[in-house]
């Protein structure tokens, strides 16, 4: 049976290179992404490439209904057998007095009721041999002082809501792990305010560099394999020695 996995935030960064491994690894893969559709086109053409099926559905994780309809595209290909948890956010970086309610509430949406609402639809169609994987970050415990204390809460949030739904499903079959990456190069920092905070982050991590995307992503792709059947509950942290 061919794998069919579920990636959310596909489209670029981290779950672009996830989705771009998982269909090297004979994944069949359906993937959100929000505005980006030059750069969905670009990820198809090369799920495509690797001989297998995708899907690129334009979604909001944080809309119920819309993250149903994406997990309906994903069963038009086959059973589903995974999900990864991806697609987040982060805010300007600043001082935790200066964080904004707006701002707040949509780290918090993104990155914990989408991850919420996506792992729910994924426990409900999973069957025995799934796999969970959700991306969380260093960050939940550093506690990012000084540039965003507020999402390094809810990644911890996210570290928790595995350890809890790996016990819940583990009776089903079902494994639940995480991946907790350090300071990766991607465009998520142009977000924050910061576009280079890879480069000058390279001073604090012991590795001397900043991750690449295709590093974490293949820590993702060993959590959601068979190599990893007797891994649940685990966050598998992948940041230089951070």
């Amino acid at each position: 049976m061919t794998p069919v996995t579920v990636v959310t935030g596909g489209g670029r960064g981290i779950g672009a290179a996830t989705v771009r491994r998982l269909a090297a690894a004979g994944h069949d893969v359906v993937f959100c992404y929000r505005r980006d559709s030059d750069a969905a086109d670009a990820v198809l053409r090369d799920i495509a490439a690797a001989g297998r099926q995708g899907h690129a559905v334009r979604a909001d994780t944080t809309d119920p209904d819309q993250v149903v309809r994406l997990f309906d595209t994903a069963e038009k290909l086959g059973e589903l057998t995974g999900l990864v948890n991806n697609a987040g956010v982060t805010s300007p970086i600043g001082p935790f007095v200066d964080l904004t309610v707006t701002d707040l509430r949509r780290v918090v949406d993104v990155n914990l009721i989408g991850y919420v609402l996506c792992a729910q639809q994924a426990a409900r169609r999973l069957r025995p041999g799934g796999a969970i994987v959700n991306v969380s970050s260093a960050a939940a415990t550093l506690g990012s002082p000084g540039e965003y204390v507020h999402y390094a809460a809810v990644k911890a949030a996210t570290d928790t809501l595995t350890v809890g739904l790996a016990k819940e499903l583990a009776p089903r079959g079902i494994r639940v792990n995480c991946v907790a990456p350090g300071v990766v190069d991607t465009e998520i920092h142009t977000i924050s305010g910061v576009p280079d905070r890879a480069q000058r982050a390279a001073g604090r991590i012991p590795l001397g560099r900043a991750g690449r995307a295709d590093e974490i992503a293949a820590a993702i792709v060993w959590l959601l394999g068979e190599d990893a059947s007797y891994t649940t509950g685990t966050v598998l942290r992948v940041a230089g020695g951070m």
